[in-house]
């Protein structure tokens, strides 16, 4: 059984339609959501936490059609939504009232772990705090399925390794799942096993990581080079000024040719930018 199974899904706005799409997130896997900005990773989670509504197509988490088992998903968004008044302690009281699995021991061992204060109010914390107690009230009830739009934003290295750190810990139970969207690729080069890549409100590619790093090379090489090669071997193109670059299939291009490795950010790139 998937985590998240997306099937057809579409969502219409005046000015963009995200779909129709299909995603999938295995059991036990983190899978990276990678795209430019308004290219529908957030909407795509609100439609799987149930905050919007789809105009087609089906959304199962758990292998149930809809949102239905909040008690075991966590979601930490780009910023803290706590009211700023509330220190985490009183947010600890709030929550657990709210969730019949929220561990008040589970809180309080996270709070230690994160060194952050019990009294202090949640306005008055760095962005860094503010970011760790959301991932510590997340992980505080009994959660199995982790949805992550942009937790790492904004924060400096050190802090976005320790965070890294608390995801790794959380997949070591096999029956547990991440889908975090991010536009620091390299922090999903650290954790993820999955890539999909959205773009302009299509699912342009799903792959396994390794295995999608290990296709593609970057070829530096002028225009006359490239129009030798067949037209499917190239999956994108950046022309500069002195010479161009371009995303290739490994396979199809000749030995004699040398490339580059690729990372997820020259993907990200190349792809969003791809010419017609």
């Amino acid at each position: 059984m998937d985590a998240i199974h997306l099937h057809n899904v579409s969502k219409h706005y005046p000015a963009f339609t995200l779909g129709p799409l299909d995603l999938t997130v295995p059991t036990g896997s983190v899978v990276g959501f990678i795209g430019e900005n308004g290219a529908g990773k957030s909407t795509t989670i609100k439609l799987i936490l149930g905050l919007l509504m789809p105009d087609s197509g089906s959304v199962q988490v758990f292998g149930e059609d809809g949102c239905r088992d909040l008690e075991h998903i966590g979601v930490v968004f780009d910023s803290c939504h706590f009211p700023g008044d509330l220190s985490a302690r009183d947010i600890g009281r709030v929550l657990s009232a709210s969730f019949r699995t929220w561990s008040a021991k589970t809180f309080e061992d996270y709070l230690t772990r994160f060194d952050l204060p019990r009294k202090k109010p949640v306005k008055d914390y760095s962005r860094g705090m503010q970011m760790k107690l959301s991932i510590a009230c997340a992980l505080s009830h009994d959660c199995r399925l982790l949805l992550l739009d942009e937790p790492t934003s904004g924060l400096d290295p050190v802090i976005r390794d320790e965070i890294l750190d608390i995801f790794y810990d959380f997949m070591q139970d096999d029956s547990h799942s991440i889908l975090i969207s991010s536009h620091i690729t390299s922090d999903l080069e650290k954790i993820c096993d999955y890539v999909a890549f959205i773009h302009q409100g299509q699912i342009a590619l799903f792959e396994e990581k390794d295995s999608l790093l290990a296709r593609l090379g970057i070829l530096h090489a002028d225009p006359s080079v490239l129009s030798s090669l067949a037209p499917d071997a190239i999956l994108g193109v950046r022309r500069g000024q002195f010479q161009t670059q371009a995303l290739v299939e490994r396979d199809r291009v000749p030995s004699s040719l040398p490339l580059e490795p690729v990372k997820l950010d020259d993907i990200l790139l190349f792809l969003a930018r791809k010419e017609g």
